[in-house]
C-alpha cells in the first residue's frame, strides 16, 4: 500500500476541490444574532422570524412586495448636476457616488414607481438608507417632485417610504433647499385633493423629518423605527436631562400622538390598500392574487397596456 498515493494525495485533492459555501446564503439578525437563511428572510420581507426585528429592505424589494403581482413602472426623474460644489472630504463626491451605486445597484437614494395595489392606482417613492444614508440631495428633491406630478396626472394617492440620515452634506445649501421644495411638492398633491401617505421606516431623521416625512395625511411607521430630527445624545446635552426609555422610537411617538399607526411590514400592504381606497372614496379592496416575479435587481416588465 502506497500511503502517499492512497491517503495523502486524495486528502489534499479533497481540500482544494471542496466547494466554498456562498457568503450570501445566511444573514445575521442585527437584533438577536440569529442566522437566517436568505430565502426564508426574503419571503418574510426581511423581518426576523425569531425576534420580529425589521431589517433593511431595498426600495426595489419593497415595491415587489407592495404592488399587485410585483409589477411596477419606474417614474423618470430629471438628473441634477453631478457635483455642483466640487465637494471633497476624504474622497471626491463622484467617487462616493460610484461606490454607493456599485453597492446598491441603484442610481440614487430614491426610487419612484407607479402601479396598482389592490387594483388601486398609486404612485410610490422609497428611500434607500444604504445609498449614502438615504441622504436628501437634489436628486431626492427631483424624485419627490416627479412623483407628485405623476400622482396628480394620474389622480391617484402618493405614498412615500422614508429612510434617511438627513441632508446630503456634499451638496451643502443645495441639499437644504430640498426641504421647502419637497414641501411645495406635497402641497401640490394636497391641493389636487389627493391623499399623501407617509410610511416612516428605520431610520428617518434630520431634514427629512423636518419636511416631507411629517406632512402626510396619514403617518404609519414600522415597528421600533427610529424617527426624529436631532439625535438623542444631542438633545440630552442640550436640555441637560435624561430622555425617557424608547424615546424617538415608533411606539413612543404613537403613544404621544405623532403617528397614526405602527404596522408590521407583512400587514403594511393590506393597510395601505384600505387607507387609499377609503380616502379615494372607492369600494372596499379588490383582492389581487397575481404571481410575483423573482427579485433580480431589475425593474419588472410592465403589462402591454403600459400600466403595471
Amino acid at each position: 500500500m502506497n500511503w502517499i498515493s492512497n491517503y495523502v494525495r486524495p486528502k489534499i485533492n479533497s481540500i482544494f476541490s471542496r466547494r466554498e459555501t456562498p457568503d450570501n446564503l445566511w444573514t445575521k439578525c442585527d437584533e438577536c444574532g440569529t442566522m437566517l437563511f436568505h430565502r426564508e428572510l426574503t419571503e418574510a420581507q426581511n423581518v426576523c422570524p425569531n425576534c420580529n426585528h425589521h431589517m433593511h429592505i431595498s426600495p426595489r424589494e419593497r415595491f415587489i412586495n407592495l404592488f399587485d403581482g410585483g409589477l411596477f413602472t419606474e417614474v423618470e426623474v430629471p438628473k441634477p448636476l453631478a457635483d455642483p460644489l466640487h465637494f471633497r472630504d476624504q474622497k471626491k463626491y463622484p467617487e462616493r457616488m460610484k461606490a454607493a451605486q456599485k453597492a446598491t445597484g441603484e442610481a440614487e437614494a430614491m426610487l419612484i414607481a407607479e402601479g396598482e395595489i389592490g387594483r388601486t392606482p398609486i404612485v410610490a417613492g422609497a428611500q434607500d438608507f444604504k445609498f449614502m444614508g438615504g441622504s436628501m440631495g437634489m436628486h431626492v428633491g427631483n424624485a419627490i417632485l416627479a412623483g407628485a406630478e405623476r400622482a396628480i396626472a394620474r389622480k391617484c394617492p402618493y405614498i412615500l417610504f422614508t429612510a434617511a440620515g438627513g441632508a446630503r452634506m456634499q451638496e451643502g445649501i443645495l441639499s437644504l433647499m430640498q426641504m421647502p421644495r419637497t414641501t411645495v411638492a406635497v402641497e401640490m398633491v394636497k391641493d389636487a385633493g389627493l391623499p399623501f401617505i407617509v410610511v416612516l421606516t428605520h431610520p428617518t431623521t434630520g431634514g427629512v423629518t423636518a419636511s416631507y416625512a411629517m406632512l402626510g395625511d396619514v403617518h404609519i411607521a414600522e415597528p421600533n423605527a427610529l424617527i426624529g430630527f436631532a439625535g438623542a445624545r444631542v438633545i440630552e446635552q442640550t436640555i441637560g436631562e435624561s430622555l425617557p426609555e424608547g424615546f424617538q422610537r415608533a411606539e413612543y411617538l404613537l403613544d404621544h400622538g405623532m403617528l397614526d399607526r405602527v404596522t408590521h411590514r407583512k400587514d403594511l400592504r393590506g393597510e395601505l390598500i384600505t387607507i387609499c381606497r377609503m380616502l379615494m372614496r372607492l369600494t372596499p379592496e379588490v383582492v389581487a392574487d397575481l404571481p410575483r416575479p423573482e427579485i433580480t435587481g431589475k425593474t419588472p416588465v410592465p403589462a402591454e397596456n403600459g400600466k403595471a
